[in-house]
């Protein structure tokens, strides 16, 4: 007569030890908060932009300033992030796969503009480029045009905006390492092709989610494209000064109207964020299985 033995499991330790209680405070603390912060003004957003109809929702939108400022918006969007996008490209692989003289400085001049307050960055271009700056008498004399501008618009985007995606990639491409790329060069590969073929996909959800939070900022900009740009109704005027001109003038619909329209891109920027993130958990969960 053979004995039988009954497997047992260990029981999954339980790695909190506050009362439930607590746990369920701090999550309506949490959830609470996000309705006061979040959920409460997109809702008035949405419904001060919509509370006369939207026959008059649709005319702010597509009226001369406005068509405009989104216009400008898109535009310094669209030179701002593919830039970034190759500097962050090329600071980051640099910095985690490499050493070199001035590794620390380049760091922290990446992380520059989280220091500085836009205002700030926007009074130096126009201490470098206005009337009375360093290269103010030069760019009159040969009839160029920086600020009150899109180039300054676009210089001042960009400042804002560029530690974005080489944040995103530089822990992401140290915590690789360098074992793939060394092996790769060591069998005949050479520099680029191992950088397309084996660093670029290593880090295509982090590039894609660095890429959607500047393309965020580069589009709600305020305070450096506010001192630069002149604040010329429908030449220089960004969607974000646009609002501020609306709201001055008491044209609340058409404030709202054209604010929805950030509101909306910061609810597609949050999709796409949780839909990378949840895409990035579950290759890792795949390479750990």
């Amino acid at each position: 007569m053979t004995a039988t033995t009954t497997p047992f499991r260990l029981a999954k330790p339980d790695t909190t030890t506050e009362p439930t209680w607590i746990r369920w405070s701090l999550i309506g603390t949490a959830l609470l908060f996000l309705s006061l912060f979040l959920f409460v003004p997109l809702v008035v957003v949405f419904y001060e932009a919509l509370q006369k109809g939207v026959g008059l929702y649709f005319a702010a939108l597509i009226e001369p300033d406005a068509r405009s400022a989104i216009s400008l918006t898109l535009i310094a969007a669209a030179i701002s992030v593919p830039l970034n996008l190759v500097f962050g490209l090329v600071a980051s692989w640099a910095i985690a796969k490499f050493e070199f003289t001035g590794k620390s400085v380049l760091i922290t001049l990446i992380d520059l503009p989280y220091a500085v307050s836009p205002v700030i960055s926007g009074l130096i271009y126009v201490l470098i480029f206005g009337a009375q700056g360093f290269l103010g008498p030069w760019l009159q004399e040969h009839d160029i045009k920086i600020l009150f501008a899109v180039p300054g618009i676009v210089l001042a985007t960009i400042f804002v905006t560029f530690p974005f995606i080489a944040r995103e990639l530089i822990p992401l491409m140290q915590d690789q390492g360098t074992e793939e790329e060394e092996t790769a060069i060591s069998l005949g590969a050479t520099g680029w092709q191992t950088f397309r073929m084996i660093t670029l996909p290593n880090v295509k959800w982090g590039l894609l989610y660095g890429v959607i939070l500047c393309n965020a900022r580069a589009m709600g900009e305020f305070g450096a494209v506010s001192v630069v740009s002149g604040h010329i109704r429908g030449l220089t005027n960004t969607v974000p000064l646009h609002i501020e001109i609306l709201y001055n003038e008491y044209n609340y619909v058409g404030a709202f109207a054209v604010a929805s329209l950030l509101a909306m891109l910061a609810l597609v920027t949050l999709a796409v964020k949780s839909l990378i993130e949840w895409r990035t958990g579950l290759r890792l969960g795949n390479e750990k299985l």
